[in-house]
């Protein structure tokens, strides 16, 4: 049971669908609690997964607590990995806890706000199984500054589908993309894939398109994603006399092609871990020019796949960008450089193996620790079926 607070579409969220998608059925039968709506993801896998949504009526719906509780035993559940910090990662655990869920775990996403771990996360601790990051640097982050147990922390690193985010020169040279924004087949294009929400700094990302416009007059930005930073962005962008330049695309399925077309890749964050957007670029071959945080300096390497700028450092962003969409040669080595990158170390394949050993492992470390009284407890879900990878029944 994977906990989270709703599924509109970002990074963590999408990761979350990839990762379920993967998943060996035979062996892990996943499903989604959202503590509110399911938002636009979570109605797209409800043909495909169980999807439990709208638990919680309020930040102080204390009654939240017995209503997850009754559906993980409903559900016989026998692992919950919280996705993110904040209310999911309480309720979550606590809720598992009660209700005897044999593994517990918290999945975390970032490095800092609105993710960074609270003194009442902290009260649990001791119930917690593993707490898993995305990157090595995340990791240790997570054993040094959040102060968890050395033994407790996991990495698992983020991996996104090479198959389906692939180079495309038909993309890169190709009108399509161009001429469906209403622009010539020639035009430089940059862009940046992520929620509209306050971390992500946008506006770095427009400011930086205005000063580019002197030296790139022909120069379009692409910004897909949704949120509630829609009705800052939207000003900013008029105020700059860019309306017709940067193109607010919103949700969109067709993120592959989006990216395979861009010249450069941006992302201008305040804080991250590892961001899925970043791989899937890279992966495209598109090279990247990124704010240096959290565990984007693992990815974006300076000179091999890309350009590092310090935070909020909006000339150094300039100047970067400028540098790639001048020299071509340059601009297609990193992009080459960034999808052999991924593919060592990055695939979904290692991200759902990882994920699929650590709940059996704990499972199985459990299980030998109580064996009579677990046994006894939960007869249809013994060790030995999970490890072996038996499959059960759902729950229906």
């Amino acid at each position: 049971m994977f906990v989270i607070t709703s599924m509109p579409v970002g990074g963590a969220e999408t990761l979350l669908v990839n990762l379920m998608r993967r998943m060996d059925p035979s062996v892990i039968q996943p499903e989604v609690i959202c503590l509110k709506e399911p938002g636009p993801l979570g109605t797209e896998i409800a043909n495909e997964f169980p999807v439990h949504s709208d638990l919680i009526g309020g930040k102080y719906d204390i009654a939240v607590l017995p209503r997850l509780a009754r559906l993980l035993r409903k559900r016989n559940a026998d692992a919950v990995i919280t996705v993110g910090a904040g209310d999911k990662m309480f309720w979550g655990r606590l809720a598992a806890k009660l209700a005897g869920v044999p593994v517990i775990a918290s999945a975390l996403h970032s490095t800092g706000w609105p993710d960074g771990v609270g003194r009442l996360n902290r009260l649990l601790t001791q119930i917690t199984d593993a707490f898993i990051g995305v990157a090595e640097s995340h990791g240790e982050f997570l054993r040094t500054f959040e102060k968890f147990p050395a033994n407790k922390v996991r990495v698992i690193r983020n991996g996104i589908d090479c198959e389906r985010f692939h180079p495309s020169a038909e993309c890169r040279t190709s009108p399509d993309v161009r001429k469906e924004l209403g622009l010539a087949p020639e035009t430089p294009l940059i862009g940046i894939v992520a929620a509209l929400r306050s971390e992500k700094n946008h506006s770095m990302l427009i400011q930086a398109a205005a000063k580019l416009r002197e030296r790139h007059p022909d120069l379009h930005t692409l910004i897909i994603g949704e949120g509630p930073e829609r009705d800052t962005i939207e000003p900013l962008i008029e105020q700059l006399g860019l309306t017709d330049r940067v193109h607010l695309l919103g949700n969109r399925s067709d993120t592959p092609r989006l990216l395979a077309a861009m010249d450069v890749f941006t992302l201008c964050s305040l804080n991250e871990a590892s961001p899925v957007s970043i791989l899937e670029a890279l992966a495209c071959e598109t090279p990247v020019v990124a704010t240096d945080v959290g565990s984007i300096s693992e990815t974006v390497l300076p000179g091999k796949t890309g350009e590092l700028v310090p935070s909020e450092d909006v000339n150094s962003f300039v100047a970067a960008i400028d540098r790639l969409l001048t020299k071509d040669d340059l601009r297609s080595q990193l992009g080459r450089n960034g999808r052999e990158l991924v593919q060592a170390t990055g695939s979904l394949q290692s991200m759902v193996d990882g994920y699929q050993t650590l709940i059996h492992e704990i499972f199985a470390e459990k299980s030998r620790a109580s064996q009579p009284a677990f046994v006894a407890k939960a007869a249809p879900r013994t060790p030995s079926a999970a490890i072996k990878g038996a499959s059960r029944v759902p729950v229906s």
